[in-house]
């Protein structure tokens, strides 16, 4: 009953649009009415009275009742759609909102070719729904009473027999309608399997052409395809026993019309005019049975995307702690206290880390991977919160700030550069507000990237392709540059950002991020330890925590781990 409430709610910004959709559903109904009527009227007293021109005034009553049923139609069908449409971006737009504040967590237990499949083939099931849903239960209602009375009033007794085949149908539909539910569900998420993996093969198509992979990828999509159809088979196998079983039982109905009302002519109960609308009114009947049936199948389709929906709506988003402030001036001391992490219920990955980056000052974390280097760089903007300990930003724990307020103060170039799939323009100003043209174009020199943006033919409105495939590495990179030069951060994070090129591009990219860090509080996390010489800091990180730490020169003189590695690196 709450999913019910819940999608109801949606109906609130159309309600003028849905009533008058209601409406016009009624005349269209109460249209389809008449005709049985005036056609007893017609065989039991017109025609054997020879009265042709009452017979052509209601043919004429018919014509602009048609008429006007044809735009009653034209309504149902247009705005009646545009409602339901109206109401899919509603839901799409909270969809898509709730996502963006969502944690990590769930995108890393989540496939984002699944994700799309519920933003985007679940709402549609449900806009239908919202369509045809209310319609078809308020015509069926409508016409089953209205058709009851019509029918009672030519006979009781004829009309009892009729409707007590109803009990027999709604029990058949409601047993199917379990049977359907299961079966429908695990249509959907498999189908959402599907997406994931052509997401995942289509993300990846240029490593499958490197290593000449496409029979694994089409034996791979081959097995989820089939475990698609074999489920689809199970939906479609419950789909049509429901329909074929339906319609059997609407046959049946109509032979009991057929016999109950011939017999009843025939024993002088009621006239030929009387059964010729009983059996006109037997198709009207047949009519709102349809619509339950189709209904059924509508709402399975429906609620089971709407319950999907609601499952992404009811994670838990990210939010700022009772209490948690917007940061004013930041000068960028951070500081770890004891800080103690881990993934769900993995080991842990920073036990009791302690700390202390000066403002203005550049640490750099080293070691081998799974040390939690980049642990530190996602736990610094709050992308996940530590299991114990704390962590201070200028003395403030930082989840006593506000989340977007933290974010702000921090920028970030990892190795892994992410660039949307539109303009350089559109990249380099992502998230900064009312920049100016001059702005950007000095956030793209200092990158050292302006030269290159202004040889192309369409300069700063050149499109980046999907993920930036139009550019290369390094490229990328001094874009992703520019952007942190126009974010203008106090605290800069660069996890591996040169660890992907060429030694040529890394040197020249590494000037852009010196530059960049100047009067900046600066993490850098890199295998490659020439980019680290010229840290304040450096500490050096294995699976145990932290195991050295000092400058260059002071870890050069202990001649432990640091050491070994930088002239296992420079070694001749």
């Amino acid at each position: 009953m709450d999913m019910i409430k819940r999608f109801c709610a949606y109906y609130r910004p159309y309600l003028k649009i849905f009533t008058f959709d209601m409406l016009c559903a009624l005349g269209v109904a109460l249209c389809n009415l008449v005709y049985p009527k005036l056609t007893g009227e017609i065989i039991d007293n017109f025609i054997p009275n020879k009265q042709v021109k009452y017979i052509l005034i209601l043919a004429a009553v018919l014509v602009v009742l048609y008429f006007l049923k044809k735009l009653m139609n034209f309504f149902i069908q247009d705005y009646g759609h545009r409602m339901a449409a109206m109401m899919q971006a509603d839901m799409r737009r909270d969809l898509f909102g709730h996502m963006q504040k969502l944690p990590f967590t769930f995108y890393d237990n989540n496939k984002t070719g699944a994700l799309l499949s519920r933003i985007v083939g679940d709402l549609l099931d449900v806009s239908e729904l919202a369509h045809h849903g209310p319609e078809d239960l308020f015509l069926s209602v409508v016409l089953l009473i209205s058709s009851f009375v019509l029918m009672a009033q030519v006979n009781i007794w004829l009309t009892l027999i009729i409707f007590a085949c109803i009990p027999f149908m709604l029990i058949f539909a409601l047993h199917m309608r379990k049977k359907m539910s299961v079966e429908f569900k695990a249509m959907r998420a498999v189908n959402a399997e599907i997406n994931a993996s052509i997401e995942n093969s289509l993300t990846g198509v240029r490593v499958t052409k490197a290593y000449v992979a496409r029979d694994y990828e089409n034996e791979k999509f081959g097995t989820v395809t089939d475990k698609y159809v074999k489920t689809r088979f199970r939906a479609l196998s419950a789909m049509a026993q429901f329909h074929s079983t339906s319609t059997w039982l609407f046959d049946l109905l109509k032979l009991v019309v057929l016999v109950s009302g011939g017999l009843f002519c025939i024993y002088g109960k009621i006239t030929a005019g009387d059964f010729a609308a009983f059996l006109i009114y037997a198709n009207v009947f047949v009519d709102p049975i349809n619509r339950l049936v189709n209904f059924v199948e509508q709402f399975q389709n429906g609620l089971s995307g709407f319950e999907r929906f609601c499952g992404i709506m009811d994670t838990p988003a990210e939010k700022d702690t009772d209490g948690a402030s917007p940061i004013k001036k930041v000068n960028g001391e951070i500081v770890f206290e004891n800080v103690t992490f881990r993934y769900n219920d993995a080991k842990e990955i920073l036990s009791n880390l302690s700390f202390t980056v000066a403002p203005g000052k550049t640490l750099a974390l080293v070691g081998p991977s799974g040390g939690g280097k980049t642990t530190i760089c996602n736990i610094i903007p709050r992308f996940y919160d530590i299991e114990d300990g704390r962590v201070l930003l200028d003395g403030k724990d930082i989840r006593d700030i506000t989340l977007d307020s933290l974010r702000q103060n921090v920028g970030i170039v990892s190795q892994d550069v992410f660039l949307f799939d539109s303009t350089i323009r559109d990249n380099i100003c992502y998230g900064s507000d009312d920049v100016t043209e001059e702005e950007m174009i000095t956030a793209a020199k200092r990158a050292n990237i302006h030269e290159y943006i202004m040889s192309l033919p369409d300069g700063y409105d050149t499109e980046v392709g999907e993920r930036g495939v139009k550019l290369s590495g390094g490229q990328k990179q001094r874009v992703a540059i520019a952007r942190v030069f126009l974010k203008n951060p106090p605290i800069l994070i660069l996890d591996e950002a040169t660890s992907a090129l060429d030694n040529a591009t890394e040197q020249q990219i590494s000037e852009s991020l010196n530059e960049l860090s100047v009067g900046r509080t600066t993490i850098v996390v890199a295998h490659r330890l020439s980019t680290v010489k010229k840290a304040d800091e450096i500490i050096v990180m294995t699976d145990d925590g932290i195991k050295e730490r000092g400058n260059h020169d002071e870890l050069m003189q202990v001649g432990g781990i640091y050491k070994e590695l930088y002239e296992y690196q420079f070694r001749v």
